[in-house]
């Protein structure tokens, strides 16, 4: 009975250590749950992201008031016979 005892209770802590301390441990499963969660928010982030620039995209090819748009502010470009004002403030108040 004693023998018995004494192995069970052996075995039974060493399915402890390798619970707690082992390969595969549940620190180790913690920790790769928070690392899903953590590359769950970055998709998230990034599927918006894109979500974004896809519907860009589709304004540009469809409508001719975003590509002007573009133009007008990234490239400086203006209509014929437009007159451009830049207004620059003073520095010296």
């Amino acid at each position: 009975m004693r023998v018995t005892l004494v192995v069970l209770l052996t075995l039974f802590l060493a399915l402890q250590y390798r619970l707690w301390f082992g390969k595969n441990s549940l620190p180790d499963y913690w920790r790769l749950q928070q690392e899903v969660s953590s590359q769950k928010n970055t998709n998230e982030n990034l599927e918006r992201r894109n979500q974004l620039i896809y519907a860009d995209l589709e304004d540009l090819r469809e409508g001719e008031d975003a590509l002007e748009e573009r133009a007008r502010n990234e490239l400086g470009m203006v209509k014929k016979d437009e007159v451009f004002f830049r207004l620059v403030p003073d520095r010296n108040p």
